[in-house]
């Protein structure tokens, strides 16, 4: 299994990993493990969720568009005017 060595981890950080392994009654490498393992899906769903969105954004932005140019009454008008 690979290893991890993490240099100059801030006293704070080490600090609450310990706190947070005995309350869960887990050994600092566990308790790091879970950690990490929560981060990293929670950057993932995050990710996802914004991909998401974006591509919410752009299919109604391109709907609006799409109508915008049907039905534009300023150039329903000019038109009009201009026979």
């Amino acid at each position: 299994m690979p290893s991890l060595q993490v240099r100059d981890l801030p006293e704070h950080l080490y600090q609450e990993i310990v706190q947070l392994a005995e309350a869960d009654r887990r050994s600092i490498t566990q308790e790091t493990i879970v950690l990490l393992e929560k981060a990293l899906n929670i950057e993932k769903e995050n990710k996802k969720r914004r991909q998401q969105l974006l591509k919410k954004i752009q299919e109604e932005t391109r709907k609006e568009q799409k109508e915008e140019e049907i039905l534009d009454p300023v150039k329903l008008v000019r038109e009009d005017r201009e026979r």
